[in-house]
């Protein structure tokens, strides 16, 4: 049991997720393999599939809406300082940036091009080194989690495949008595499902919330940051609120300070709050149990385990309540 858990150990977070993922989908996968020709393995390859296309969609949209706006805005910067140079540049920044950025120009040392070919060649060598350990690590930690979301996705294929004959396995060999692992499975599915299905709610309350604040700033290409802030909400580390401060930057930048400043509070009061409030009423509510226990669960799992946490805390606190009603009922002496 040692050696395998070393041999699980790297790929615990994918098995887990596959799992989870592969029990809130599982009514789906059946209804799909009853009600059509496909069989379970074609079933279980769309829905794998289905998956693929809901981590990659959002990521090629927001991409080319990026390099769109990027070679926009880098044309709007060439043609302004070409036709008004780079003061007329900066006449053009919302106040106070325009008297803040004279005031750092003039305080710039005048340099011949010799000396600015010099400062700029020392500042290259001196950074070099730092610049490529964090292109090493950034190109790390992308191999880390292709590797991680592919290994999941195979989990998640074969489980849907062979869910079933597991979950029937592990109960026949389990020191439990016969049914009592199949009833932790059922806790555990219903877990899974409760907490996705609240999170998904949770994204989308948060990403309604912050399109009201949209529309109220005039935030340009609203639609685009909802859906932004939709996806954004499932990152824990990042939050739905991180977008709103983002828009309200741009707004900013565009002379419109009120807006900026309106948007930034609504993005931490309204949309950063929903998360905390909705998301463990949801989870309680499929789950059976006391809204203060669903709250530090989540805490207690996004601070023990990092992200993955929000699925694991919730569903270790139902598995261990579920093991303590079993003993209650099939092993505890009657008094």
């Amino acid at each position: 049991m040692v050696l395998l858990a070393f041999v699980i150990r790297p790929i615990a977070n994918s098995l887990f997720v596959a799992a989870v993922l592969a029990g809130f989908i599982w009514p789906l996968h059946q209804w799909l393999s009853q009600h059509s020709f496909s069989g379970r393995g074609i079933s279980a390859a769309a829905l794998v599939l289905g998956v693929v296309a809901l981590l990659l969609g959002p990521i090629a949209a927001f991409v080319a809406f990026a390099i769109a706006e990027g070679a926009a805005g880098w044309n709007f910067l060439t043609e302004m300082v070409r036709s008004e140079g780079v003061m007329g540049l900066v006449e053009r920044l919302p106040p106070p940036l325009p008297h803040m950025t004279r005031l750092l120009l003039d305080r710039l040392p005048a340099t011949g091009a010799a000396d600015l070919v010099g400062t700029v060649q020392a500042l290259l060598r001196t950074q070099g080194a730092n610049a490529a350990i964090a292109v090493g690590a950034t190109l790390s930690a992308t191999g880390t989690l292709l590797f991680q979301t592919a290994m999941m996705l195979m989990a998640f294929y074969f489980l849907l495949l062979q869910g079933d004959k597991l979950v029937a396995w592990l109960d026949e060999v389990s020191p439990l008595k016969s049914g009592q692992t199949l009833e932790l499975m059922a806790e555990f599915k219903s877990v899974s499902f409760s907490v996705i299905l609240s999170t998904v709610l949770t994204s989308a309350a948060q990403a309604s919330a912050a399109l009201c604040g949209y529309l109220i700033a005039r935030v340009p290409h609203a639609l685009f940051f909802t859906g932004l802030t939709f996806f954004v909400a499932f990152v824990p580390a990042v939050g739905a609120a991180s977008v709103c401060l983002l828009a309200a930057v741009l707004i900013l930048a565009t002379g419109h300070g009120y807006a900026a400043l309106f948007l930034a509070l609504w993005g931490l009061i309204v949309v950063g709050l929903i998360d905390n409030v909705i998301k463990p009423l949801l989870i309680r509510a499929g789950m059976h149990m006391n809204a203060a226990v669903v709250f530090f669960a989540l805490i207690g799992g996004l601070s023990a385990f990092g992200a993955i946490g929000l699925l694991l805390g919730p569903l270790v606190v139902a598995l261990c309540l579920a093991l303590l009603r079993m003993y209650k009922r099939d092993f505890k002496p009657e008094t």
